[in-house]
């Protein structure tokens, strides 16, 4: 029988994807300054001065890390990304991503190429991110993906983004009963609305004031919020397993 995961992050070594800024930045700097061994991923040329920025902000700590460039959209990257982290840092203790995409738009104008490119980066990524990430996992391992709140809200215009999210909390309980044994939590964080750059293109005034309106003290979700869950998911709160998590300050409820 397994015995109670390690809580410590120190010496734990991590992928975060989709870690150049944002979440997934904090996620990687905050797992760096407790002393962990970082693989900062990013997606594009555009990303990397960011994703390197990151990762010196690490190195500078008590942590290690390195930037990694692949697009999750393509199986083969994937598989090359968890290599190389791998075989850098010698093992994996944990996957997290947070990578993502958002189309805000009526069904009825949404084109082929639209429909096939958020699910590629919203649900193909994340399952083969899974894959790769449980092929190499250690045990007493944490795999955590990060969706989002419109899951449980009765809206229109996201369809395809919370749309291709959806499936990855399938993914997340199918994952995590596959695991049962080995001490490998596996979790979806759904945070609401979030006050970062991957969230104003998209909406315009009076829909960022909408969505302030619907939560707690008319404020839109912080990344400074999240990273202490994900934490915590990572140390203390290992008995969650399969679970999806929406912190929204009320924003939606389920």
């Amino acid at each position: 029988m397994a015995s109670t995961p390690d809580k410590t992050l120190n010496g734990k070594v991590a992928f975060v994807g989709g870690a150049s800024r944002n979440l997934g930045g904090l996620i990687s700097t905050t797992l760096g300054a407790e002393g962990a061994l970082v693989a900062v991923h990013y997606n594009s040329d555009s990303s990397r001065a960011k994703a390197e920025d990151v990762a010196a902000q690490i190195n500078a700590g008590p942590g290690e890390a390195f930037a990694l460039q692949g697009d999750l959209t393509q199986v083969s990257e994937v598989e090359r990304v968890f290599n190389e982290t791998v075989n850098r840092f010698g093992k994996l203790d944990y996957s997290i991503n947070t990578a993502g995409m958002v189309l805000k738009k009526p069904l009825t104008e949404i084109t082929e190429e639209e429909y096939d490119r958020m699910f590629a980066v919203n649900s193909k990524a994340a399952f083969f991110v899974m894959r790769e990430a449980a092929r190499r996992i250690e045990d007493g391992g944490k795999i955590i993906n990060v969706v989002t709140s419109l899951l449980a809200a009765y809206t229109g215009l996201y369809s395809t983004y919370a749309g291709s999210k959806a499936p990855v909390e399938h993914f997340t309980r199918a994952l995590s009963k596959e695991l049962y044994g080995r001490n490998i939590s596996v979790n979806t964080i759904a945070p609401g609305p979030m006050d970062t750059s991957f969230f104003y293109p998209a909406e315009d005034d009076g829909a960022v004031a909408f969505h302030k309106s619907s939560a707690m003290n008319g404020e839109l979700t912080k990344i400074e919020d999240i990273v202490p869950w994900v934490r915590f998911l990572l140390t203390d709160g290992w008995w969650a397993n399969g679970q999806t998590l929406l912190l929204n300050g009320g924003y939606t409820t389920r």
